[in-house]
């Protein structure tokens, strides 16, 4: 009964710091609401659209100018013709364009003769997804803009159209693209950021709560206050975010796959299992990382600098197997790749506990990382002989 009572000391105590200092809720929901907001207004349609592409027609023939149209018709290109190339590359210098598509002179007649003309492409570097997502529009238009060519000179031969089908697209592809079959960049991006974000939260979020317990000296009244317990005195302050941290992540998951409908094939709980252990995950790094450095300061920077790599390991951006073998052993590190490999077994193929229980383990491993620490932090909270700036 003591115990529960020092705890509740110690949670009133924590709640009352809040209520002085609405910074603890500000970096909470008040970050995690608007990158919410910001990423699924950002990537409502799913995919940029009107991209502006110039296009320096050369050629001004039935196929040059059904090519441009086709390609203005698309939901990602936005088509600005131009009389030379002088005039678009002066525009895309300027920002105004994300690409350029030179049509060459005699393209139909090099067509017809099959010569090959050669369509000529320039990418601004600077939108790098806009120009990726404009060349493959244009290399899809330009494969269909030949095939219908072919199409005409083929029907004044005589031939069917099955024969030919036959010879313009010998082999038809049949895809399917699992888990996102929109194509969307929403459900590509916003799946993992968030939760990444949320873990970047948890992180600094806890270790600013203990740290500044040393930076303003108050740590030896919450020793006293606990009976010089630390596990008390981490339990009572760990008690408070961790209600807050599993309320905002559970939130998360529901306005995700319940209110956005995202896809997702397995059940919207066992993400909730999984945005939970996160949480639990990334309390356990803000306690060792102040344990090993009990200096406000220089914990907070190692958290931040350990919560950004932790977006690059994760392999959602791009796929682990395709980095250097010393930096996969790595990704093991940061709970936001335990929680992308929970995700794509839950969400892509609901697979289910089979699928995922083994992130679960390495999850609760991360909550063994405060027990060699919590000696060290104890001294750090009595003796406060740490530096405070």
């Amino acid at each position: 009964m003591k115990s529960f009572k020092i705890l509740k000391n110690v949670i009133c105590r924590e709640l009352e710091i809040i209520g002085r200092r609405p910074l603890y809720l500000m970096g909470s929901i008040g970050v995690m609401a608007f990158c919410a907001i910001f990423f699924l207004t950002f990537f409502h349609q799913g995919l940029p659209s009107d991209l502006p592409i110039g296009i320096v027609d050369k050629d001004e023939t039935w196929v040059s100018r059904e090519f441009a149209r086709n390609l203005d018709a698309t939901q990602l290109g936005k088509v600005i013709k131009y009389d030379t190339f002088a005039e678009a590359r002066e525009d895309m210098m300027k920002g105004k364009l994300t690409s350029i598509c030179v049509i060459p002179e005699h393209t139909y007649d090099d067509i017809l003769a099959n010569r090959q003309p050669e369509f000529t492409y320039y990418l601004n570097g600077l939108y790098f997804v806009g120009g990726a997502l404009a060349y493959k529009d244009i290399l899809t238009l330009v494969n269909l803009a030949n095939g219908a060519v072919k199409r005409e000179v083929l029907r004044a031969r005589g031939f069917n159209d099955d024969a030919i089908m036959g010879r313009i697209q010998p082999i038809n592809i049949d895809t399917h693209q699992i888990g996102n079959a929109y194509t969307n960049y929403g459900y590509y991006l916003t799946n993992i950021m968030l939760p990444g974000i949320l873990e970047m939260i948890v992180i600094i979020v806890l270790i600013y709560s203990m740290g500044t317990e040393l930076k303003y000296g108050t740590s030896r009244q919450l020793m006293d206050t606990t009976g010089n317990s630390i596990t008390l005195a981490l339990g009572g302050k760990l008690i408070v975010y961790t209600v807050l941290f599993i309320f905002l992540g559970i939130l998360m998951e529901l306005l995700l796959y319940q209110f956005m409908h995202f896809p997702i094939a397995g059940s919207v709980w066992n993400m909730v299992i999984n945005v939970i252990m996160l949480v639990l995950a990334s309390e356990g790094i803000a306690i060792f990382i102040l344990g090993c450095l009990p200096v406000t300061r220089l914990a907070l920077s190692i958290g931040a600098l350990y919560s950004v790599m932790g977006f690059t390991l994760a392999g959602f951006t791009l796929p682990l197997e395709t980095m250097p073998p010393y930096i996969q052993g790595w990704s093991a590190a940061f709970p936001l790749r335990h929680y992308y490999l929970f995700y794509t077994q839950e969400v892509i193929f609901g697979s289910g506990f089979a699928g995922w229980w083994q992130e679960i383990v390495y999850m609760l491993c991360f909550l063994l990382l405060p027990i060699p620490v919590l000696g060290r932090l104890k001294k750090a909270y009595i003796n406060q002989n740490f530096p405070k700036e």
